[in-house]
């Protein structure tokens, strides 16, 4: 019995020991495998993607840097993703947790589609249409009035383009440039919404239906407020962006008539390798550079603002042959540009010619064929400035001159009027002597 107990605690010991060394592999694989599993940054957000990816915009801005990559565009930055992983989706941060962080890392409000539903009262006051889809005008529970533009299911303006303008005006901030003030990502839905402005975009006050006819004055502050808006694209924003779609539809001006450039899902950063980029942009303001290489730079956001400032003085479409009156104005015997010939009937009689003789030369510089030719923005916005600072001084002599001359005109009568008071006080003093 002695040496049968013996054996069987031998066996014990020997199965203890087995099943101890088992569990300690075990336990060594899995901490291995969690602590491998947390270094590599495509599964630490838990869906697929790298912290990169999820905020590929670099901010800019006071006492912020930070660097997400190297010079590459929001949208290149999708498309790699989606070539790490068919399967997943690139709309996999949007989810309800890395959604609520980008919110708080952006600034921009996140709102459900309950939330919308209300503020518009269930969609029912429609805007506008463009390529995105439909725009509802909306009241939020602070009272304020908001611009709604949801991504329609047939949409050309994807998926990627949303992210875009979501990610850039997070860190985008201007005067000059339209305010996001929420987006919507919820039960299927893709919503972005404006700050509202009560006038629409440029493209409707010059063709539409019921059409506003735009004063010389206000042309020359939408043209000065547009340029501080590209400036600000290609000379403050860090890196700088280029809009790549910049067209009248995409100027929005306010209750004031002051003009924002507006959507931004084409706009890419500045690329500095040489890579090009697929064709996009409206027929009739698209670089012809742009169109025969698939480069895009600044120098093509540059043409596309010359042909915004041409369509501000002849209120023509582009789409309707607006570069044909160009062409044909350009080719005047005195080599200055007929310009005056192509300007918009409602401004005959009703502006400054040599004022636009010079908006005219600074929207042809802008739309040469060959880049290198075109001014850079900075130019530009001056060039401008010194338009409205000439009409300003000039208004502000004439001013002083009609003021001038109105206490000419009252002289006579003030000294009569002295002369009259002298005869009284000589009287008076007569009468006291």
């Amino acid at each position: 019995m002695g040496k049968q107990a013996d054996f069987l605690v031998a066996i014990g010991v020997t199965v203890g020991v087995a099943i101890g060394i088992f569990v300690a592999v075990f336990a060594f694989v899995v901490i291995r495998f969690y602590r491998k599993r947390m270094r590599n940054p495509l599964h630490a957000n838990g869906n697929g993607m790298s912290p990169s990816a999820a905020l590929p915009i670099r901010t800019s801005g006071i006492g912020i840097s930070m660097d997400f990559s190297d010079s590459i565009s929001t949208s290149e930055i999708v498309h790699e993703s989606q070539q790490q992983g068919k399967t997943s989706s690139p709309w996999a941060w949007w989810g309800h947790q890395d959604g609520d962080l980008f919110a708080s890392r952006s600034g921009i409000p996140r709102y459900t589609y309950k939330d919308v539903q209300k503020a518009t009262q269930n969609f029912t006051t429609v805007l506008g249409q463009g390529s995105f889809g439909p725009v509802y005008k909306a009241t939020m529970p602070t009272g304020e009035t908001v611009a709604v533009k949801v991504l329609a299911s047939n949409s050309k303006q994807g998926e990627k383009e949303f992210q875009t303008e979501v990610l850039l005006l997070a860190r985008l901030h201007h005067r000059n440039l339209v305010n996001l003030v929420g987006y919507c990502v919820d039960k299927g839905q893709r919503m972005l919404i404006y700050e509202f402005m009560s006038n629409g975009n440029l493209a409707n006050l010059l063709y539409g239906e019921n059409h506003h006819v735009l004063s010389w004055d206000e042309r020359l502050q939408v043209a000065h407020d547009v340029s501080h808006g590209i400036e600000y694209l290609h000379e403050g924003a860090v890196p700088p962006v280029i809009h790549r779609d910049l067209k009248s539809a995409n100027i929005l001006l306010d209750q004031t008539m002051r003009a924002k450039v507006a959507d931004f899902g084409l706009s890419k950063e500045e690329v500095l390798d040489g890579r090009h980029s697929g064709l996009k942009g409206t027929y009739g303001y698209i670089d012809p550079e742009y169109m025969s290489t698939n480069r895009f730079t600044k120098k093509s956001d540059i043409y596309s603002f010359g042909i915004i400032l041409f369509e501000l003085l002849t209120a023509i479409n582009p789409q309707q042959g607006l570069s044909d009156y160009i062409d044909l104005a350009a080719m005047s015997a005195d080599g200055k540009g007929g310009w005056d010939e192509i300007l918009d009937q409602n401004l005959v009689g009703k502006c400054d010619l040599e004022e636009v003789q010079l908006l005219a030369t600074i929207a042809y510089r802008c739309t040469q064929k060959v880049p290198r030719k075109r001014p850079s923005i900075g130019d530009v916005s001056l060039a401008i400035s010194r338009i409205r600072q000439r009409r300003l001084t000039k208004r502000d002599t004439s001013l002083s001159l009609s003021s001038i001359s109105f206490t000419r005109g009252e002289i006579p009568h003030i000294v009569k009027q002295i002369k009259h008071q002298q005869i009284e006080l000589s009287s008076m003093a007569s009468i006291k002597e």
